[in-house]
């Protein structure tokens, strides 16, 4: 299913008022949520939201405190791991060690009773969409972390599973490599399609992946949408601060009208902006991105005077921390065209950005 495509197929997974205590302990409060089949569907979170608490529940290694857990439409309460149509790939990727490539994918086949030739057949075909054909009769420990990887995804679809759960496979990657997967994930899953439900805490993963993004943050739902949604449309502060980077301008609220509501802001303005759960006479945050601020300010842009006093390179783009009386501001600008067309600390500029590109989140 492209991420962009309106349509979606029939559920995969429901969450119905899933919830989960640990002694005194809440790690996950009620949630409901679906996941349809032949998604990438990302829980993104801080440590100890519950994102991966949650995985473990749908994948039987945990039960509900309440609520209920189905599988394509069969409730999947009480049944254990082994008999339940998911396979999980674990960050330490579990391999065998005294076992083959061919071993390790074989050995879940072996325990479902496959015979021979049929199980001979699907290995053959796990090493080629991974690409280890050659590795085939080689051991864990003579891969590199990403050849490893691609076994511990290979052996999880050798089953056929209907869902394939993800816990944070990329985190003991390096950097380079860990990009190389993502692109490697998300094509496998188009041609699977298996529904991949993704654990993680990386925002840039999130966002490059999914098809939909369940944002969880003190154990309960934040917001739920595309990529674009989370990051253009945040519902509130936590998700606003957690996915990417934004400047926060403390707001009164003058007005909301429908989706819109004016505000006046710390920069000493007042402008009409998108909004959420804002309030006519309570105080509430801006969110503004770096990259949606332009340097010098564009016709027609709310506009201002500031002077740099930070400048941070990082090759694509240049970071620029701007002072505009008692505030400051992140700024993002690519480096389009050699760096020539810098600023520098100490140089007057004009900042602007438009109203739309601005978001007010009320408490």
């Amino acid at each position: 299913m492209d991420r962009n495509s309106p349509h979606r197929q029939g559920k995969a997974v429901e969450i119905k008022g899933v919830s989960k205590v640990f002694g005194t302990f809440q790690a996950l409060k009620p949630v409901t949520f679906d996941i349809y089949e032949n998604e990438f569907f990302t829980l993104l979170g801080p440590s100890g939201c519950g994102k991966t608490t949650l995985l473990r529940m749908i994948a039987g290694f945990e039960q509900p405190t309440t609520g209920e857990i189905a599988l394509r439409g069969a409730n999947i309460q009480g049944l254990p791991p082994h008999r339940r149509r998911v396979n999980t790939v674990f960050q330490s990727y579990a391999l065998f060690p005294h076992m083959t490539l061919e071993q390790n994918i074989a050995f879940g086949l072996e325990n479902l009773g496959w015979e021979k030739q049929r199980r001979e057949a699907r290995v053959a075909d796990m090493l080629r969409l991974v690409h280890m054909e050659k590795f085939a009769a080689r051991k864990p420990q003579q891969l590199s972390g990403g050849q490893r990887q691609r076994i511990a995804l290979a052996r999880a679809l050798a089953p056929e599973p209907e869902v394939l759960l993800l816990d944070e496979p990329l985190s003991a990657l390096d950097l380079k490599l860990r990009q190389a997967m993502r692109d490697e994930l998300r094509t496998l899953q188009r041609q699977t399609g298996i529904t991949f439900v993704f654990v993680t805490h990386d925002q840039e993963e999130a966002l490059d992946m999914s098809d939909h993004i369940c944002v969880l943050g003190d154990g309960e739902i934040q917001q739920l949408g595309t990529p674009a949604e989370i990051y253009e449309e945040p519902s509130n502060r936590f998700v606003a601060d957690f996915i990417g980077e934004t400047n926060f301008l403390d707001a009164e609220v003058m007005a909301v009208e429908g989706e819109r509501a004016t505000v006046k802001v710390s920069l000493g303005m007042t402008l009409n902006a998108p909004q959420k759960k804002a309030e006519t006479g309570r105080s509430a945050v801006m969110s503004i991105r770096p990259e949606k601020i332009s340097i010098p300010a564009q016709d027609g842009q709310i506009s201002m005077e500031g002077t740099i006093v930070g400048v941070n390179y990082l090759g694509g783009y240049t970071y620029y921390m701007v002072e505009t009386g008692k505030t400051k501001l992140r700024v993002s600008l690519r480096n389009s065209v050699s760096r020539s067309g810098m600023f520098e600390v100490g140089q007057p500029i004009e900042v602007g950005f438009a109203a739309d590109s601005a978001r007010v989140l009320g408490a």
